[in-house]
């Protein structure tokens, strides 16, 4: 394990070096940081130990550019505003400097043995398989530097994609990780609600308001806010997202007082917001607010040789939810796997992934890649055209009769304009979320109605 030692004192180096070498820890030599200049410094350390030097007045901003490795501090007087202080700062531990050099080195070998032995027994935390795929080794890098830090999010991906799955590695990474992660799916809240869910509401605020109820963003105070397809968001509810972005504050439907938050903001989306800026479908304003880190998903489908280790990944991670035994891929689905083009991205692999081990019979995992975006329905249906001899044009133009997915559409497009999304949803028999993911696998828009 190697330590940087930041201290002017070049004979407390070279004595810690002694004592440390008989522990297998190396005190490595390095250029010191310049606070100035600190985004420029770099150091192969696993170890970073502050003393008497000019970093120690900017000790949290160094814990924030080395983060994830940890730092420690030698104080020049140890009491515990000091160690309240730089605990504050980032620091993971302190120590007197005024202390023997045999008192520091068996300190820092202790904190070294802590840290080797929380390496050891620490959980896999990345959502994401790279297997040396490039992409996905930089959106790898990408989610620890935003867990680094408190700044907005924004994730952006088709569908698919694992968008939530970066927001929580996000989470999970940063200093908020003990405090909770609140997801919203902006598309599966009714407009008329949104702004009561986020912002909540005091007694009598309107009709139905029989008592006071916190909001999802003061749900999320000390932790994170994740706002999944954010593209969806009404524009009223836009307006006051914007002023908790700006302000930290939230007011209470019906209250007249504001509260102030600590939340960390992370949003996502699938649609081109710039574009939905442009034609006034989504304030700019709040685009710019939201857009400050942005990571972008890539799709399945630009991810080479990496969709195989994926596929392998959810093997292992299926068979083991579903009690069942771990088998190959055939060399025949592991081929069409590879050639796919992955409309429905991770999603679509997964499920392709738990059905291929639930019917598959014999020793290995057999796919069938070529089903329609009807699915059983459609299969069934050219089953049965198979056993008559017919064919699915000839069948649909003979009996006149719609499928359940031109059903669907047709539904959608005739009563719009007169139904509202929970209506439209409970017609159909579905989710107000099922109905929208539909919407955009068919790419029919949502046409708000608009109020007075």
């Amino acid at each position: 394990m190697q330590i940087q030692l930041i201290d002017n004192d070049s004979a407390l180096h070279e004595e810690l070096a002694i004592r440390l070498q008989s522990s297998g820890i190396e005190l490595c030599q390095g250029d010191a940081p310049d606070a100035n200049r600190l985004h420029q410094w770099h150091t192969t350390a696993d170890l970073f130990v502050v003393g008497q030097h000019a970093i120690a007045d900017s000790l949290a901003q160094l814990s924030r550019q080395i983060w994830p490795k940890p730092v420690v501090a030698l104080l020049p007087v140890s009491d515990t505003a000091h160690i309240m202080q730089v605990a504050r700062d980032g620091a993971a531990d302190a120590h007197p400097r005024s202390a023997s050099a045999e008192s520091i080195a068996q300190w820092l070998s202790t904190v070294c043995e802590q840290l080797v032995s929380q390496e050891r027994n620490k959980p896999v935390v990345s959502h994401f398989q790279h297997d040396g795929c490039d992409l996905m080794a930089a959106l790898q890098r990408n989610t620890q530097r935003a867990a680094s830090t408190d700044s907005s999010v924004l994730i952006l991906g088709e569908t698919g994609t694992g968008k939530e799955l970066a927001a929580r590695e996000i989470h999970s990474l940063g200093s908020r990780s003990a405090q909770p992660l609140v997801t919203v799916n902006c598309a599966a809240i009714p407009d008329t609600l949104i702004e009561s869910e986020l912002f909540g509401y005091e007694k009598g605020a309107f009709t139905g308001a029989t008592s006071n109820r916190i909001g999802l963003i003061e749900a999320a105070d000390g932790g994170t806010l994740f706002l999944d397809e954010i593209g969806e968001l009404p524009l009223p509810a836009q307006a006051r997202l914007l002023r908790f972005i700006q302000e930290g504050e939230i007011r209470q439907i019906g209250s007249v007082n504001s509260k102030r938050v600590d939340v960390r903001l992370i949003c996502a989306t699938h649609r081109d917001l710039s574009a939905l800026s442009a034609k006034n479908a989504f304030r700019q304003d709040l685009f710019y607010r939201i857009d400050v880190l942005r990571i972008a998903i890539p799709p399945l489908r630009d991810r080479g040789h990496n969709v195989l280790a994926m596929a392998e990944w959810f093997i292992q991670q299926h068979a083991h939810r579903l009690g069942l035994p771990v088998r190959p891929l055939s060399e025949n689905s592991a081929q069409q796997i590879a050639a796919h083009d992955w409309p429905g991205n991770v999603r679509e692999l997964q499920n392709v992934i738990e059905r291929a081990l639930v019917m598959s019979e014999g020793s290995s995992l057999t796919v069938n890649l070529s089903r329609g975006p009807t699915g059983p329905a459609q299969d069934a249906a050219l089953m049965t055209e198979r056993d008559q001899g017919g064919s699915t044009s000839e069948s649909s133009e003979t009996s006149g009769e719609l499928s359940l997915e031109d059903y669907f559409q047709r539904f959608v497009l005739e009563h719009q304009d007169s139904m509202n999304e929970t209506e439209l949803a409970q017609k159909l028999g579905i989710s107000r979320k099922c109905l929208w993911e539909r919407r955009q696998r068919f790419g029919i828009p949502r046409n708000r109605r608009r109020t007075a």
